[in-house]
């Protein structure tokens, strides 16, 4: 079986803590490979590598972190076959989705080489006789980030792409079940030209994480995953005094209005619905037709949609998706549908049973499909986070505004219609974070940010775009004047004020 590594200085570096963690095959079930755990010593050896590193670092002149930048973007391109078959043997996804995964994540780098434009400050001459005001961005000093499993390229790329480029240097915590690729991109940092210790890579778990959010040479932290972790990252690392931005779960609505293409709502919802496997914090989880008769239709056309999906390897080019993650997953994912069927909705697709042949012990599942599905049910108040899609039915317009905008998490949410009238007054009243009008996915491009609302998120910075470079940088202001050797006009004791 492989052991994988920490990434420090440069270097890997075996873990010494006794502990790890097992790296699962999804197709198959069996152990692939054993993740280190980092102890608490490890993880502050890496932070205080990171530390050693940044003054050189943040000294360096916005042009050469963005050619660092460039090299990196160069070189994950020219390894994304190999770096797409890695995250599949790990996570599961289809190897078209690793590259969508891996390629999203470049959006941000490509986002980042502008770093030169993107940091610069203000000024303004002659802000009072003689006085000129200027502002400057600089960098924190060493940031974190606490990364899924669901999307191990895009994530770690969104995060460390920015902060590296502001002039800081970063520690990556990511996800123990699947993290050969954050540690492969460390490397392909190193090799693109950015110092030893610029980018280090511990794999780990609780520990390792509280060591983080303790550790006073952490300035920042960036956290995706489930939002009672994400609550307690917030609160724990503000509580040390550092910037936090934790993004959590989230339960994503499509409203489907009457005088919508069910032909295209259904193409839509098949493959943000079941894409990955569900795996996927923009997952449409919920579907909302408004009128019964819009609710029968679209379950006549959507039923045999899910009954007739390809669940099938990670590497098989006609699979719409492949394994789960885990088997710990795979059971919990199940146990929600059990509750579901317990709770009274209508189980119109069960994909429980699916297995694959030759692949028996693989972490798969059939596509599930609901119906009748009500708010009070913990198939809709919970996120699943697997193949599992719900109908919520609406009376009307205003009853399918109010099931996302009162729900617990508000991370994104769709509307479906050829009504530009009622698309417009959606997205101005819908309490959610990032819409999609006609779109299934709405995450936002590189130069936007992404970022949802109430539990989907804790701390006031959405990442990427301008707020990743906000929340990644600290504001100098800058007073200045120069006066002429005889101007003196003696002491003023009160406060400065521009007359």
């Amino acid at each position: 079986m492989r052991k994988l590594w920490h990434f420090i200085d440069g270097e890997q570096v075996a873990g010494t803590s006794g502990r790890y963690g097992v790296v699962y095959d999804p197709m198959t079930g069996e152990a692939q490979a054993k993740a280190p755990l980092a102890s608490a010593g490890e993880t502050r050896a890496a932070i205080a590598n990171a530390a050693a590193a940044f003054p050189g670092w943040a000294a360096e002149n916005p042009q050469k972190r963005a050619r660092v930048m460039f090299r990196f973007k160069a070189l994950v391109e020219e390894n994304m076959q190999p770096l797409a078959e890695m995250l599949s043997r790990e996570h599961g996804k289809v190897i078209a989705d690793s590259i969508g995964d891996i390629q999203r994540g470049l959006e941000v780098i490509e986002f980042a080489c502008g770093i030169p434009h993107l940091q610069k400050g203000e000024f303004t001459e002659g802000a009072g006789p003689g006085i000129d005001m200027y502002s400057m961005r600089q960098p924190l000093g060493v940031c974190a980030g606490i990364t899924p499993f669901n999307f191990p390229a895009m994530i770690p790329m969104w995060m460390f792409g920015i902060a590296i480029a502001c002039g800081n240097t970063f520690v990556c915590k990511p996800s123990e079940k699947d993290p050969s690729v954050p540690l492969r991109l460390a490397e392909l940092m190193l090799e693109a030209g950015a110092p030893k210790g610029v980018l280090n890579v511990v794999v780990g778990d609780k520990e390792s994480v509280d060591t983080i959010l303790t550790d006073p040479h952490v300035e920042a932290v960036s956290f995706v995953g489930a939002s009672t972790t994400a609550e307690y990252i917030y609160a724990t690392a503000a509580a040390n005094g550092k910037r936090v931005q934790a993004m959590g779960g989230a339960k994503n609505h499509m409203i489907i209005m009457p005088d919508a293409d069910l032909d295209q709502v259904c193409d839509a919802l098949v493959g943000s619905a079941y894409g990955s496997a569900g795996e996927r914090c923009m997952a449409i989880s919920v579907a909302v037709p408004v009128g019964q008769t819009t609710g029968d239709a679209l379950i006549e056309k959507l039923a045999p949609r899910v009954e007739a999906l390809k669940v099938g390897l990670s590497t098989d080019a006609e699979a719409d998706y492949g394994p789960m993650v885990t088997g710990e997953h795979l059971a919990k994912v199940r146990a929600c549908v059990d509750n579901g069927v317990e709770e009274g909705a209508d189980l119109v697709v069960d994909g429980r049973g699916f297995t694959l042949q030759g692949y028996e012990k693989g972490f798969f599942m059939g596509g599930c499909l609901f119906d009748h599905v009500t708010p009070e049910m913990s198939i809709y108040t919970d996120e699943i986070f697997g193949p599992v899609l719900s109908v919520v039915r609406a009376d009307d317009f205003e009853a399918a505004l109010r099931l996302p905008s009162e729900h617990q998490y508000g991370n994104g949410v769709s509307i479906f219609t050829r009504d530009g009238d009622a698309a417009r007054e959606f997205a101005s009243r819908v309490q959610v974070g990032m819409v999609g009008i006609n779109v299934p996915i709405p995450v936002p491009l590189a130069y936007h940010t992404f970022g949802g609302w109430k539990r989907s998120a804790f701390g006031d910075t959405n990442q990427h775009g301008a707020e990743g470079v906000k929340f990644y940088t600290k504001i100098k202001t800058v007073t200045s004047r120069w006066p002429e050797a005889d101007m003196r006009s003696g002491a003023d004791f009160t406060i400065p004020t521009m007359k």
